[in-house]
């Protein structure tokens, strides 16, 4: 019955677009409108003002020569002053969205490494969408919000960076490994060498307390003979056994050493003078 008294109902949140005669007149708010058919007036269509969003797949390549895709979501309206140009100017609104979109991308992501990629693209979000509200704004539409959700390199180099990231894993934890190791090592080193110091302390003591008490007890049962004296007679000793040892352990077959108590003597002389008996000398 409306239709035949030309009344139309217009829904909240979009306009519609009246003609008369063919030629665009204006455009209607929501509410009720008087539309007579008979003069020529028709509603020709309607536009959307609510907010619409387009989420989209871009395969393009990095600086650093990295296929990835990135995905998009355009969140865009169409402006109520300009309804006439939105319905008139274009006639697949989302194809040509994504047609500015894809362009934007493709010339902002290959200018940046894909590290930069994944850092920036709250950047490369604002970029996008500045470029799309001026190329929109002749056709009746604004951009409320460009989003990158995500960035996903190409398979190939997925599993190149998960392999360079296990890679570095397990050099991290050999380089621990040997560390742990040349400190472990060190250490026993440390320790093997203190108790060597202690053992070699040990026997030398030994030796000494040994001898003072030899000295001690040849002193005192043969009349006459002093405690340098008996430690002259230990060096000879000494001196004889040394080279037993080194002709025990040679391999030439022939030796030219001074020998013969002269030797022996001068030996002794030799200790003496050194600074081993100044005390004693003294």
């Amino acid at each position: 019955m409306g239709n035949l008294l030309g009344c139309v109902k217009v829904h909240q949140m979009e306009v519609a677009v009246k003609e008369n005669f063919g030629e665009y007149k204006k455009v209607l708010a929501p509410g009720c409108h008087c539309v007579p058919w008979c003069f020529g007036s028709r509603i020709v269509g309607h536009v959307n003002l609510r907010v619409q969003e387009l989420d989209l797949r871009c395969k393009t390549k990095t600086k650093d020569n990295v296929f990835l895709t990135v995905d998009a979501s355009i969140q865009y309206r169409a402006v109520r002053e300009n309804a006439g140009d939105a319905f008139y100017k274009l006639s697949n609104t989302r194809g040509q969205i994504q047609a500015y979109v894809f362009d934007a991308i493709r010339s902002i992501v290959p200018k940046l490494t894909l590290n930069d990629v994944f850092e920036q693209k709250d950047d490369i979000a604002n970029e996008v969408d500045e470029q799309l509200e001026r190329a929109l704004a002749d056709y009746g539409y604004e951009i409320v919000k460009t989003l990158i959700v995500d960035v996903e390199p190409d398979d190939k180099i997925k599993f190149e960076i998960n392999d360079a990231a296990r890679l570095r894993l397990v050099a991290t934890e050999k380089a621990e490994a040997e560390k742990m190791l040349l400190i472990k090592i060190a250490e026993a080193e440390a320790e093997s060498k203190y108790r060597s110091g202690l053992g070699i302390a040990w026997k030398r003591q030994a030796v000494f307390d040994g001898l003072a008490n030899t000295i001690q007890r040849f002193s005192d049962s043969v009349p006459g003979i002093s405690p340098k004296d008996v430690m002259e007679m230990v060096l000879a000793t000494e001196y004889l056994d040394t080279l037993k040892e080194i002709r025990a352990h040679t391999e030439s077959s022939a030796e030219v050493m001074p020998h013969g108590l002269g030797a022996v003597r001068d030996a002794v002389t030799q200790i003496r003078q050194g600074g081993l008996f100044q005390g004693s000398s003294a």
